[in-house]
């Protein structure tokens, strides 16, 4: 048996220990500056392809995760369903999209009112969090995504979100969330302001169901 690279096994020692995700520099800073930290990250990740558990990146962090194939096998009977409404979907959509964006931005996309336990419920789920204030007057806050959003939509980055083609051909776009197809394809704020209401509101039905997290 030949033996395995130090560095190598540090680091899956140290990802297997942690119990956040590791940057780079996290990894660094344990094990030392000098190792080949993203060599014994690649030897890693292609070493658990295919296995059980596998090494994977979101957002620039790493960690081992169970194979999505093995859900079925992996589901607990205490799992709990939370729904999502539509107010906060279409919040998270529009952050996601649009990074970073102001409360007041948010509010001109949808066309109603955000309420604040809508951004409550987003940042206790983990999904967005504040990402510093626009310099603008009244200095308001602005919110980002964040890598446990990342993680748990299973992007890599937010290139990886669907376009509207995509979600249009999965059937999760329903006549109310065409309203939004303009704020999510482009930028563009030439035309008619009306067109972008969607006339919703946050006591709205709930869209979505997101199950517990995987195991």
């Amino acid at each position: 048996m030949s033996e395995i690279d130090p560095v190598v096994r540090a680091v899956e020692a140290a990802l297997f220990a942690a119990h956040d995700p590791q940057t780079l520099d996290d990894l660094a800073a344990q094990i030392g500056a000098d190792a080949d930290i993203a060599g014994a990250l690649e030897t890693l990740q292609a070493d658990y392809a295919g296995r059980g558990v596998e090494l994977v990146e979101r957002g620039g962090r790493w960690h081992f995760q169970t194979a999505s194939d093995l859900a079925w096998l992996l589901r607990r009977e205490t799992e709990q369903t939370r729904k999502l409404s539509r107010a906060a979907t279409e919040t998270l959509a529009i952050i996601a999209y649009h990074e970073p964006v102001s409360r007041a931005e948010i509010e001109a996309i949808r066309g109603v009112q955000v309420s604040k336990g809508t951004i409550d419920v987003l940042m206790e789920e983990g999904w967005i969090a504040p990402a510093g204030r626009r310099e603008a007057p009244g200095r308001p806050l602005i919110y980002a995504t964040t890598p446990g959003f990342l993680t748990h939509f299973g992007l890599t980055s937010r290139r990886d979100l669907p376009g509207l083609e995509d979600l249009r051909a999965a059937g999760l776009l329903d006549p109310v969330d065409l309203a939004l197809e303009g704020a999510l394809a482009t930028d563009d704020k030439d035309g008619d302001p009306d067109d972008g209401a969607d006339g919703s509101s946050d006591e709205s039905d709930s869209l979505l169901e997101n199950k517990g997290d995987r195991a």
